[in-house]
């Protein structure tokens, strides 16, 4: 490319320093917005020409221009040259070169402010629909391993201690409930993002006649935006994006920490895929899940990225300043590692199996059924902080004996409350448990073959 002056540079005298050249390009990583640089690019042209601002065949030669430049850097042929900054700069001194004067007039009404928060939109709303996808499938491949284990129980567990017994398949289905709050967080950020700041110019607008409307419908934007010093330095949705990646990433993240504790010898309820572990380069029996470590890992990256995202945003004066240059490092990196997060996520799912004879040979530990028999006390007439202290001790006699609430004599209970009566052993036991499960939502078999029907038809129809 012959012309690589920058289109400011007349104003300034002497040549700029190679330092400052490195330090003020982005063209290095915001590259990747070209395909919605030149859409928006061929979108302001139109509405040019429509308000004769430049012929019709001006705008044939910029549309021909861009396409073909589009196509080159598809192919790879395309030389990315530092002194031009950024994408736009790129795109447009490659026009001029390719089709001179009217290239020139491709800037007409328009800065490079209105221009990139453009871009960023275009990009990250085809970005959320990319991410909401993944995340179906992710929700698809739990829903799969939840229908597995439908009649099987595990022990569910607060503070990291044995809590009350449940079905295999309701502790998955939780993965699919979170999910599901992180792909509508995504769909109301696609909304909010979706209105166009072209025609806002550098901060104050434009004294030609532009026809915002026109490149507002051509780009696919619900709406224009309604005051231009805010529309070139808004970058909330950028903030909010990330956030929603930060939470699919803590979500996932649970998910790892779950999977890597089932996983120890200490535990061994789960095994998964070889295909996703890794060996030790000194310990010949190691047998590592370090792609759920890196999936809890990476989302220190999320997290880093919005903290990063909300600093520059922190204290800037109005309105656009070149700190939001900044933004793309943050955003891209946030979809970038969630979706790589996703989608192990989901091959781990498809590649895991549960050792249901070891997890219900060992559900007696932990007196699982401890809340059960204080509800049946309830059944009975009790308050139930009468029930709870009067099993509470029970627990603590078990404790001493060594022995389950089941294995209690009948006249041992009835020690404690003459209402226990034969019928309580029924009550007891964590499959007898999971199977009386009555309210909706509950981690109980017959629920959990409710939920595995409902999100089948709902993710089929997302």
């Amino acid at each position: 490319m012959s012309e690589t002056k920058r289109s400011w540079e007349n104003r300034l005298s002497g040549h700029p320093d190679e330092l400052a050249a490195d330090f003020v390009q982005s063209l290095s990583y915001d590259r990747r917005l070209y395909k919605y640089d030149i859409v928006g690019s061929i979108a302001h042209a139109g509405m040019l020409a429509k308000r004769k601002l430049i012929s019709k065949e001006e705008f044939e030669q910029i549309k021909q221009g861009l396409i073909e430049i589009g196509q080159q850097i598809d192919a790879g042929r395309f030389k990315f040259d530092k002194k031009l900054e950024d994408i736009h700069m790129a795109v447009e001194a490659a026009l001029i070169e390719k089709v001179g004067e009217p290239g020139r007039k491709l800037h007409t009404g328009r800065s490079r402010n209105d221009q990139v928060a453009a871009d960023i939109r275009l990009w990250m709303r085809d970005e959320i629909e990319i991410l909401q996808a993944k995340i179906t499938i992710l929700q698809k491949a739990f829903v799969a391993l939840a229908e597995k284990y439908a009649d099987n129980i595990m022990p569910a567990y607060t503070h990291l201690q044995r809590a009350q017994p449940v079905c295999i398949a309701g502790y998955l289905l939780s993965f699919v409930e979170m999910l599901s709050r992180d792909w509508i967080r995504l769909k109301n950020c696609r909304t909010l993002l979706n209105i166009s700041p072209l025609g806002s110019g550098a901060a104050a607008g434009s004294t030609l006649e532009l026809d915002r409307k026109s490149t507002c419908e051509d780009l696919g934007f619900s709406d224009i935006t309604y005051n231009s010093l805010d529309a070139v330095s808004d970058r909330d949705f950028c903030a909010e994006f990330i956030f929603d990646c930060s939470l699919l990433g803590a979500h996932l993240s649970r998910l790892a920490e779950d999977f890597i504790i089932f996983s120890t010898n200490e535990f061994d309820f789960i095994r998964i895929d070889d295909k996703y572990c890794t060996g030790s380069s000194m310990m010949p029996q190691k047998r590592n899940p370090d792609m759920l470590e890196l999936m809890r890992g990476k989302t220190g990256s999320l997290y880093g990225a919005l903290m990063a995202m909300l600093t520059i945003l922190k204290a800037q004066p109005s309105t656009y300043n070149r700190d939001l240059q900044e933004d793309k490092i943050h955003v891209f990196q946030a979809a970038d590692v969630a979706g790589q997060i996703v989608d192990m996520a989901a091959a781990i799912i498809n590649n895991t199996v549960f050792n249901t004879a070891k997890i219900e040979a060992g559900m007696d530990a932990g007196f699982l059924d401890a809340t059960a028999m204080a509800e049946y006390l309830v059944m009975k007439g009790l308050p139930f902080r009468t029930a709870h202290g009067i099993v509470g001790s029970l627990v603590a006699i078990c404790e001493k004996q060594q022995k389950s609430l089941s294995q209690l004599e009948l006249t041992e209970l009835q020690k404690h409350c003459n209402l226990v009566g034969q019928d309580v052993y029924e009550v007891l036991g964590a499959r007898n448990i999971v199977a009386a499960y009555k309210t909706k939502g509950s981690a109980g078999f017959s629920e959990a073959a409710e939920q595995i029907k409902y999100w089948k038809k709902r993710l089929a129809e997302q």
